[in-house]
């Protein structure tokens, strides 16, 4: 993946302000992907944190010059850092991100910073759980996928992901084309 190295200094600057203001959280999305040797593409940062600690990483982020908005949707508040975005998300997936959300993270290396990131299990099930009869593009999932295969538990994915159509769809299609057993 060639890194936007703005982005990557946006990522660092989140993580050292959040780590400073003792605020619990993870990395996820395509970043995460990133730290743990993957493939994804890049077009902001994805933070997990839990919803009572997002009104202390507004203020901490905006008092290190970080531009914070509300958009509509009640899942995640944005950061930008000039036009770098960043996500701060504390309900992925309709399900609120709690202490054992950031408990199941791994903590990676992301250009010298040691930052807890979502285990390549957790970032798998994410990713299909995000396929919807309204978004369903497993060109997106794929990359992920393979390029993080031997570090997913596919039975915990399966079995997190089983009351999803979509998600059995993907699978099934990992295991024809033999990304998968």
């Amino acid at each position: 993946m060639g890194v936007d190295d703005g982005l990557l200094i946006t990522l660092k600057r989140v993580a050292a302000t959040l780590k400073q203001a003792e605020i619990p959280f993870a990395l996820g999305g395509s970043f995460a992907v990133y730290a743990h040797g993957g493939h994804s593409g890049d077009h902001d940062v994805d933070f997990l944190l839990c919803e009572e600690d997002v009104e202390r990483a507004l203020e901490a982020l905006v008092a290190t010059g970080f531009r914070a908005e509300r958009p509509p949707e009640d899942w995640l508040v944005k950061v930008y850092d000039e036009d770098r975005m960043v996500d701060l998300i504390h309900h992925p997936l309709d399900t609120p991100v709690t202490e054992e959300t950031l408990a199941d993270t791994v903590p990676r290396v992301v250009d010298a910073i040691v930052m807890p990131c979502l285990t390549a299990t957790q970032l798998m099930i994410h990713k299909l759980l995000s396929f919807t009869e309204h978004y369903c593009d497993f060109t997106r999932g794929l990359p992920l996928a393979r390029s993080l295969r031997e570090q997913i538990d596919w039975d915990r994915v399966r079995k997190e992901t089983a009351q999803s159509p979509y998600a059995e769809a993907f699978l099934l299609l990992l295991e024809r084309l033999e990304v998968v057993a």
